[in-house]
């Protein structure tokens, strides 16, 4: 089974260099293509965000970067609510 901190960590990095203008929305679609399957309750937010990126979005860039930034970060919020969960 692959690492989910592995995945975290990746999904993180990526967030933040697309966020911050240092990655092209083609390599970040191109990467959530590559990434696979991994298991519940990651397996949800990882089909959404494939499913998002799969087709070309025509749509205004600021709007689809957005939208973009928001499935990435739908992964690492069930991290977050998992990890809160065990401590709390």
């Amino acid at each position: 089974m692959k690492k989910i901190d592995d995945l975290i960590a990746s999904v993180t990095s990526i967030h933040d260099r697309y966020k911050g203008g240092r990655m092209e929305r083609e390599t970040v679609r191109e990467w959530v293509l590559g990434l696979g399957g991994y298991p519940a309750p990651y397996a949800e937010p990882m089909r959404e965000a494939a499913a998002w990126f799969r087709p070309l979005r025509d749509m205004e860039p600021e709007a689809l970067k957005v939208a973009d930034l928001e499935k990435l970060q739908a992964i690492v919020e069930v991290d977050a609510s998992r990890s809160k969960a065990r401590t709390g």
